[in-house]
């Protein structure tokens, strides 16, 4: 039986740097700015508030899927299913959060961001209680340190909106995802269709290579022998 991350010190988890102290608070993070959402303020401080949540967790996510699914398909029992469940739930938050970004004016905005708030919490506590332990089962702290430093790598490559046709899977989200991000960090910077956003675009289609750089990353991480 697992016992839940949500409430063990950081020591027992492999100390501040291990992949679980960071998955742990990225959470924490993405609660405080949900819980804030509903008394955000004006219109455009909710909206910038959101934007935060969006890129915190299609970053998050798309380097969980890179990293730690896999090794989790490998090392605990029921792999398999445990991270098809999860990654059901991404694809749902993916399929929402991009039905709000696509209707803007839409007078159902507010309660789809609620549903996806819920998702989001729902996915929060499925990784903490039933797939993040069995990291902690299987590798030593020097291990979940690695694992993180990479986790870490992976994600500051990470897309920051939905893409609901990337796969959740190595090496596809890899390889289709990363060129994404180059147009998704510049959007979060830029007004859709200025001329940086026009740039990202063009930059992307010569950014494939990046996606295979994060592969290698990843297939090194997961090697058994890697220390």
């Amino acid at each position: 039986m697992t016992t839940s991350i949500t409430r063990q010190d950081p020591a027992a988890l492999g100390g501040d740097g291990s992949i679980l102290m960071r998955q742990r608070r990225d959470h924490a993070a993405l609660d405080t700015m949900m819980n804030r959402w509903p008394a955000g303020g004006a219109d455009d401080e909710r909206d910038a508030l959101w934007q935060d949540i969006v890129q915190l967790v299609f970053s998050h996510a798309f380097a969980e899927e890179t990293v730690l699914w896999p090794l989790l398909r490998r090392t605990a029992p029921h792999g398999e299913e445990l991270t098809g469940e999860v990654e059901e739930e991404h694809q749902a938050i993916n399929d929402l959060v991009a039905q709000v970004e696509k209707a803007p004016d839409d007078p159902r905005r507010h309660e789809w961001i609620r549903q996806a708030f819920s998702l989001i919490r729902e996915d929060i506590r499925d990784e903490e209680d039933e797939l993040l332990p069995h990291l902690r089962e299987a590798f030593d702290d020097h291990r979940l340190r690695r694992i993180g430093a990479t986790w870490e790598a992976v994600r500051a490559t990470a897309p920051t909106h939905p893409h609901p046709a990337v796969p959740r899977r190595p090496p596809g989200n890899a390889l289709l995802g990363v060129p994404l991000s180059l147009i998704d960090r510049l959007r979060d910077l830029a007004p859709v269709g200025s001329p940086a956003a026009r740039r990202a675009s063009l930059t992307a289609l010569g950014a494939a290579g990046a996606g295979a750089v994060v592969f290698r990353m990843v297939r090194a991480a997961r090697r058994p022998g890697h220390r």
